[in-house]
């Protein structure tokens, strides 16, 4: 009889935890549903972004490739999780704080917005090498067709695979984009996975140094400065910077 008692026992707990298991899984899905507005990730992954780029912008800021809650909301650099926004207002690039549903608005501060791989995934490790190089040709053809003064690659990534180099200083590149006057900024990942800058504060001399190189190259005051120098990044801060007045 005790045999008995221990398989049923036995037998309950089994069914216990299959449907305790089943639960978990039910609500990891109903959870990745409500998230994304009842559309499934599949469906989430079929969506993109718009580039936001026309000629006579100052500056266009290039992501590697749309998340799955940026292609879901539409706009750039969503979710609490980047300091993008906060980092451009800290800096003083806008004057008053925007968030990922104003990106279009950016275009009336001479800023834009493109991805070097339209296709959304989980996250960039799903991108393949082939994908990456082939968006660094099209990304190249579209900052040629319109010129803008500055190109931004938030993360390095991105540049290392439009350049062709494993190894540069965040800041100012030495070279300008083949067939125009664009020059190019490296930035770390505005994301807050970058682990080395965890907060937006960390990142904040990065949009400053952009800033003041930005208006630099407009002729926007009177010093002197070294660009390979001046708004060039070592040990993640800005060499000696003589401010503009």
């Amino acid at each position: 009889m005790n045999d008995s008692v221990t398989k049923a026992d036995s037998k309950a707990v089994k069914s216990k935890g299959k449907k305790h298991k089943q639960l978990k899984i039910t609500n990891h899905y109903l959870s990745k549903k409500s998230r994304f507005g009842g559309l499934s990730i599949d469906d989430v992954m079929k969506k993109s972004l718009p580039d936001y780029m026309r000629n006579g912008l100052d500056i266009v800021f290039v992501g590697i490739n749309p998340g799955l809650a940026a292609a879901f909301s539409g706009k750039y650099y969503t979710g609490p999780g980047n300091h993008f926004w906060k980092c451009l207002y800290l800096s003083g690039l806008i004057d008053k704080p925007f968030t990922s549903n104003d990106d279009q608005k950016l275009l009336d501060y001479n800023i834009g917005f493109t991805n070097m791989v339209s296709r959304t995934t989980k996250g960039s490790n799903d991108l393949c090498k082939e994908e990456l190089i082939a968006g660094s040709k099209v990304l190249k053809e579209k900052i040629q067709l319109y010129r803008p003064l500055i190109v931004v690659f938030n993360g390095k990534i991105s540049y290392q695979v439009f350049s062709g180099k494993k190894d540069f200083f965040f800041g100012k590149q030495s070279e300008l984009v083949e067939g125009t006057d664009t020059h190019i900024w490296v930035m770390p990942s505005s994301s807050a996975r970058c682990a080395q800058l965890p907060r937006a504060e960390d990142k904040v001399p990065f949009f400053t140094g952009l800033k003041r190189f930005c208006l630099y190259l407009k002729g926007v005051g009177t010093c002197s400065v070294d660009e390979n120098i001046d708004f060039v990044f070592k040990n993640n801060c800005l060499q000696s910077w003589t401010k503009v007045k």
